[in-house]
């Protein structure tokens, strides 16, 4: 593939092609070696490396405006999915946190040759930078999150004790902000989670 890219764009200058793996990149040095300010990510995603790619980018907080990328169907659904609902999961939370996502379009299975057994969407997410200004301690809020995803079935009280925190100590948080201490994780909205956290 890359011998035949090479072939047949020999002719234009304004394109480099990297032939690296995606998640050991640092797009920041490349952003910046290229002389640009910020870049956008327009991708045809290999399905089951989606969420470590779509994290890394988020995460690592490179320069990007935007990310448009082509995923299997039910994963958009997760990613745009508003937390706070049974749709939502872990990655709703930290897509949210990072950027404003939303679906593009509806890619069906018989655009492709051979036609594969799921269906593909492509989505958008904007990101924008220190979206939210008032996290005290990321890690501890993504470990919350985490735990409350990894045991979905239990209460938030029940699950948020993987962080070393007494069951006393959450219940008395989530009274503090209004909360039924037989919440569910997967009920809290991002803004519940941070005000948990902080409080924590």
């Amino acid at each position: 593939m890359i011998q035949i890219l090479k072939e047949r764009f020999f002719l234009y200058n304004n394109l480099e092609i990297i032939n690296e793996d995606i998640l050991k990149l640092d797009l920041n040095e490349i952003i910046e070696k290229a002389g640009y300010k910020s870049a956008k990510i327009v991708a045809n995603l290999p399905y089951y490396i989606t969420t470590p790619i779509i994290m890394k980018l988020l995460e690592e907080k490179a320069k990007l405006t935007s990310i448009t990328v082509m995923v299997q169907k039910e994963v958009a659904e997760r990613l745009c999915a508003k937390t706070g609902t049974r749709e939502a999961g872990a990655i709703t939370y930290a897509v949210e946190y990072y950027a404003d996502a939303k679906k593009v379009m509806l890619v069906p299975n018989t655009s492709f040759i051979p036609m594969p057994n799921v269906e593909s969407e492509v989505i958008m997410l904007e990101v924008i930078q220190n979206k939210f200004t008032d996290v005290k301690d990321e890690e501890k809020l993504f470990k919350l999150i985490k735990y409350a995803f990894m045991q979905r079935r239990k209460t938030f009280t029940n699950a948020a004790q993987n962080l070393g925190v007494s069951k006393e100590k959450i219940k008395d948080i989530l009274k503090e902000l209004n909360l039924d201490e037989r919440i569910r994780g997967e009920a809290l909205s991002l803004k519940d989670f941070i005000e948990i956290s902080n409080l924590l």
